[in-house]
């Protein structure tokens, strides 16, 4: 269960979507997730896609620990087979999660040849009755995330319809990738990028659909355009400038959330990840499997590169400890 949780400690209250940071395979695993915590503590995190079959004839044990200091916590699924879901629903439960959301949005080939993600848009009806079969076992809220299509066939109407579908087996909350999917001829990186969004469809949706919770993910990098957005919708979702620029999540409690706060300098993040990182490398964690999600945190200050080469450089070998981290801060601070 989460490290220092009991297994039925569960949210007393509505999670808040306002604002959240979008599950992204390979970046948003555990380590990642602590450290995206000690910048904001109202942010909704997810965790990375984990497939139905891998939690079910896997190592679940692996696939969801966390730390409860990572809540409010979503656990994103891949699958299509209701019963299978179902199944992986009542893990997130019982090991603390706050939200359960299916993925229906990655457009990459491997993940199509197992029915996961985007290209089951094309599926309403399956997505509707894998929703239907999670909500049925489990209190924590059930939510989708998905494309506005998948080319060439997509339209304005059948995203409706997709929406409107899965909101009938009772799906409350969609977070919508601005972006139609390119299924076949593009990398996954490509689909991040091509084609252009089209978040008037997005706004559309809530127009249509003004009782579902309604969020916005894709390109977002300001807060300029995260306040535009919300004139419109009921969140927004950030994706890889979460990642690359970690220090814009030190603004979201008191922008966003109205609280009171003294901004958390980058000096004091490190701080506090300190002992979380010497705790994890005690129990064999690898120092670079925490400080490459870290990279970031000096994005646009002078002595950045410093920082960045100093742990890419040392942090991957053998007996590499915090003084690598201390000694890349040090870099940069002397910069300044």
């Amino acid at each position: 269960m989460a490290e220092n949780a009991q297994n039925t400690l569960k949210s007393e209250k509505k999670l808040n979507r306002l604002f959240s940071v979008a599950p992204m395979m390979d970046w948003t695993d555990r380590h990642c997730r602590y450290f995206h915590r000690q910048l904001s503590k109202k942010a909704l995190l997810y965790t990375e896609m984990v497939t139905s079959s891998a939690l079910i004839y896997g190592d679940h044990e692996q696939f969801l620990q966390h730390n409860i200091d990572e809540y409010p916590l979503s656990l994103q699924l891949g699958g299509h087979n209701a019963k299978s879901l179902a199944r992986c629903a009542r893990y997130a439960q019982a090991w603390g999660y706050q939200e359960v959301n299916l993925n229906v949005g990655c457009p990459s080939g491997r993940v199509q040849n197992g029915r996961i993600g985007a290209c089951l848009m094309a599926e309403p009806d399956t997505v509707a009755t894998a929703v239907a079969a999670m909500k049925s076992v489990v209190d924590i809220p059930v939510t989708v995330k998905h494309r506005i299509g998948i080319s060439p066939q997509a339209s304005y109407d059948k995203l409706a319809n997709f929406v409107g579908r899965v909101a009938e087996a009772g799906c409350e909350t969609f977070i919508v990738h601005a972006r139609i999917a390119v299924l076949t001829g593009l990398s996954p990186k490509q689909n991040r990028e091509i084609p252009p969004l089209k978040p008037e469809w997005v706004y559309q949706l809530k127009k249509d659909f003004p009782s579902l919770e309604i969020i916005i993910n894709g390109g977002i990098k300001s807060f300029d355009e995260i306040s535009y957005h919300m004139l419109k919708l009921d969140g927004v979702m950030l994706g890889r400038e979460a990642y690359q620029n970690p220090y814009l999540l030190a603004e979201v409690d008191n922008r966003l959330y109205s609280s009171v706060q003294p901004l958390i300098q980058r000096r004091q993040v490190i701080e506090k990840m300190v002992p979380y990182i010497e705790h994890q490398l005690a129990k064999g964690a690898c120092l670079h499997h925490i400080t490459r999600h870290m990279l970031g945190l000096y994005q646009g200050v002078q002595g950045a590169r410093k920082y960045r080469r100093y742990i890419s450089e040392n942090a991957h070998k053998d007996g590499a400890g915090i003084e690598i981290l201390i000694k890349a801060v040090n870099l940069v601070e002397t910069e300044l």
